[in-house]
């Protein structure tokens, strides 16, 4: 192996990166292939093209999805369920050897095919009309996707609107996304990189509203028809996100998620929700405990906000719109909570986790979607006398290298 292009050798796969490739000495990067086995190749540079799987891995089992050689939106088909549940697990206790950590593990929990409610889908307008699908691996072509085993049936009715949508309003030049998200009362669609609105634009996409009966059209945040509200399911509240906004990607998994904080919170009567989105767990949390709900978006906020409003047998949900990355819930404020919740994007949540370490509050139940930064967040707790008791390891972006999990924490002197 000398890493000239063209060159034919066999590698044996030592381990999985975290993008789900494997990976042989060198480094080289083989998609699709597992652990122990024995491949080969075109070495392009620190990847292998044209693969051939010599030996395969008694993990190695048939993709169920017939778009899987050349879609990218998954990386694990290839690989058994449980091999992939062992996996993600472990991409979280390296995260947390890491930092010096360690914790027992519950057994991961796996949404089940085609129930992801919602995706963004690439889309470009072609000589004939427009594709819409998901990008080939490591590509700008878009792979079209009508059998695709991830996404809810119910979803795959967006395609051939985001395909119409692209005619209408993209550009043969550029490339549309179109995220579509299943809501209680019908699509809601929110498109990116059109042309820019003008009023007959304007007017034929307001007919496509109607026409393909979506809750709610908007391009590039700006909501162009609503036939009725995209209603999402908080426990007992029902809440219309802003288009665009940030929402579990499974049933399934959110159901997981909220049933493990809810756990946490245990009989708490005050709960602080941090970057608590539109409510997926202020609002149901709120059956049993006053909560606070701090979010930077404002609009979010909103929509949680108008979603308690309306809803009956609540208690009280107070709220505040507050970049936490810049001006963190300092630890008096966080005095009255005897639990908080804390769900950071992918960056995690330093400023807010040191303001917090330094608090008395009791119980913490820590979601994340990036196991590195919640490792380094927690090994912050733990520093100051927080007990990791366990993790729950979610798995709702079902044959990615996506982890998710929930932790559960507590002050050593409680």
């Amino acid at each position: 192996m000398d890493g000239v292009f063209g060159c034919m050798d066999e590698f044996t796969i030592t381990r999985l990166g975290h993008r789900g490739d494997g990976i042989a000495d060198g480094p080289v990067f083989a998609p699709m292939t597992l652990p122990g086995e024995i491949v080969s190749g075109t070495l392009d540079g620190d990847r292998l093209r044209d693969l051939r799987i010599v030996t395969p891995s008694s993990d190695r089992v048939a993709a169920p999805c017939r778009h899987y050689k050349s879609c990218g939106g998954c990386q694990l088909q290839h690989a058994s369920d449980a091999f992939v549940a062992d996996w993600k697990v472990d991409v979280v206790r390296q995260a947390l050897t890491a930092q010096g950590l360690n914790a027992e593990f519950r057994p991961i929990v796996t949404s089940p095919p085609q129930t992801r409610r919602r995706a963004s889908l690439s889309v470009r307008r072609t000589k004939k009309g427009a594709m819409a699908g998901f990008h080939a691996k490591g590509s700008d072509v878009i792979i079209q996707i009508p059998d695709c085993k991830l996404l809810h049936p119910g979803l795959l009715v967006a395609i051939p609107v985001a395909e119409k949508l692209a005619m209408i309003g993209g550009s043969r030049k550029g490339e549309l996304n179109v995220l579509a998200t299943l809501s209680e009362t019908g699509l809601d669609i929110a498109v990116r990189n059109g042309k820019p609105l003008d009023e007959p634009l304007r007017l034929a996409l307001s007919a496509e509203t109607e026409t393909h009966k979506l809750a709610r059209l908007s391009w590039d945040d700006e909501v162009i028809g609503q036939r009725e509200p995209p209603l999402q399911r908080f426990g007992k509240a029902l809440v219309a996100p802003p288009p665009g906004a940030f929402l579990q990607a499974t049933p399934d998994g959110e159901a997981t998620l909220l049933a493990t904080v809810q756990e946490i919170v245990g009989d708490a009567a005050k709960v602080a929700d941090l970057f608590s989105g539109c409510g997926t767990f202020a609002l149901p949390l709120a059956e049993r405990a006053e909560v606070h709900a701090v979010e930077g978006d404002a609009a979010m906020v909103a929509a949680l906000d108008l979603g308690w409003r309306r809803a009956t047998g609540l208690k009280t949900v107070s709220h505040e719109a507050r970049d936490l990355f810049r001006r963190p819930l300092m630890p008096d404020e966080l005095k009255p909570f005897g639990a908080v919740v804390i769900d950071p994007p992918r960056a995690g949540a330093e400023a807010q986790v040191r303001e917090l370490a330094q608090s008395d509050v009791a119980r913490i139940a820590f979601v994340s979607c990036n196991p590195v930064t919640f490792a380094r967040d927690v090994r912050i707790l733990t520093d100051a006398s927080y007990i990791l008791h366990w993790i729950q390891v979610v798995d709702q972006f079902r044959w990615s290298a996506h982890v998710e999990l929930v932790a559960f924490l507590t002050r050593q002197n409680v």
